[in-house]
């Protein structure tokens, strides 16, 4: 998306993502940034701590996340492992943490950049811009390397590092579902038809058990990032390439 930077008056173009979460248990400050992401025209939520966004509908399906370290219960090192392990989304770690080894230790976990505190709010903004900037880029480019493959004569979703994962019946009409979908998410309903459960139920069908137990096979064959979401009242999507073997 192509957002105007502030102060440009619109002579330069700069690229922003669509929606982004701040989790910080600093309000002044959160606040500060989000109205500041607000003016570039994006879509801005703010977090205390970690468990305020685990208890929204979608924790994951945010396009970038700014958090601080010190944060009430779960620290900010635990959520990045906890975000990494559902999302490829830009992480920018934002932290008036002071410890030698501060920069090793929330690369290592898995995020983009390392911003110190004190910092002014336009420096976040231009932050979260070269971040997705770069990996929007580097999507793009490897598009065909990180394909994900359905074998369905094996039974099995080969991720790109080459792990195999061994597919039950209804993984595999799940995966089915998203080759259908190109990459589109695909509602509850489809995938309640695909599996022969009733179209509509308040109760508990056990499609959100069999997109649990996908994941975990995911993650327990390969250390790639699963690919596999939700979508706030719509369903879940695959988002990564993905093409039939």
């Amino acid at each position: 998306r192509v957002l105007i930077y502030p102060g440009t008056q619109g002579t330069k173009k700069m690229m922003f993502p669509r929606s982004l979460a701040v989790i910080d248990s600093d309000a002044g400050f959160s606040q500060q940034v989000a109205q500041y992401l607000r003016d570039v025209g994006m879509r801005v939520e703010r977090f205390g701590h970690a468990q305020a966004l685990f208890e929204t509908s979608n924790p994951y399906g945010f396009d970038f996340y700014v958090l601080d370290l010190v944060l009430p219960g779960m620290d900010g090192l635990e959520l990045i492992a906890q975000l990494r392990l559902r999302c490829q989304a830009g992480l920018l770690v934002v932290t008036g943490r002071v410890a030698n080894n501060v920069f090793k230790n929330v690369v290592d976990a898995g995020a983009d950049m390392y911003l110190p505190k004190p910092v002014q709010v336009d420096q976040v903004a231009i932050a979260v811009r070269a971040v997705y900037r770069r990996s929007d880029t580097a999507r793009h480019r490897g598009a065909t390397a990180s394909a994900w493959i359905l074998d369905r004569g094996a039974g099995q979703l080969v991720a790109p590092d080459g792990a195999r994962v061994d597919l039950s019946d209804g993984d595999l009409k799940v995966m089915e579902c998203f080759i259908d979908a190109r990459g589109e998410p695909v509602p509850r309903e489809v995938l309640r038809a695909r599996l022969g459960r009733p179209k509509h139920t308040e109760i508990d069908d056990g499609l959100n058990a069999t997109i649990y137990r996908l994941r975990r096979r995911i993650e327990r064959a390969t250390p790639m990032l699963v690919p596999l979401q939700s979508r706030s009242r719509v369903g879940y999507v695959f988002r990564a390439p993905l093409n039939l073997g």
